[in-house]
């Protein structure tokens, strides 16, 4: 069932245009001292909770496959966000999950298992 998971978040992926809005080292728009450690964009023709499309981390590895979440809170906008890695290292990884960690946000890491164990970091 597990493996049913990535495979449907892979189809959503594949079918949507990524589109990356913010380049790894811009700032963050709001939080200007804040850089981005890794390409973020997000999923054309995707809908999140705030109606706007999928956010994404992407990683330097050359396949586009999921490989990992991002699950965040977000205490001052109060909501709850899923952020797809793509392609992302175990150590890209890292440097997206703590960029996420700050403020009244908090985030844990859940990576894609390669036997069937997922592993998760908060």
């Amino acid at each position: 069932m597990e493996d049913e998971y990535w495979d449907k978040l892979d189809q959503l992926v594949t079918g949507a245009q990524l589109r990356v809005d913010r380049p790894k080292g811009s700032p963050h728009p709001h939080y200007p001292v804040s850089l981005y450690p890794l390409d973020y964009g997000y999923l054309e023709g995707t809908r999140s909770a705030d109606g706007t499309g999928i956010d994404a981390w992407i990683g330097s590895l050359p396949s586009r496959q999921v490989t990992g979440i991002i699950c965040t809170v977000d205490l001052q906008k109060q909501d709850t966000r899923i952020k797809p890695l793509l392609g992302c290292t175990p150590g890209e990884a890292q440097e997206a999950l703590a960029s996420q960690q700050h403020g009244f946000q908090g985030a844990i890491l859940i990576e894609r298992p390669e036997n069937g164990n997922t592993t998760s970091h908060g």
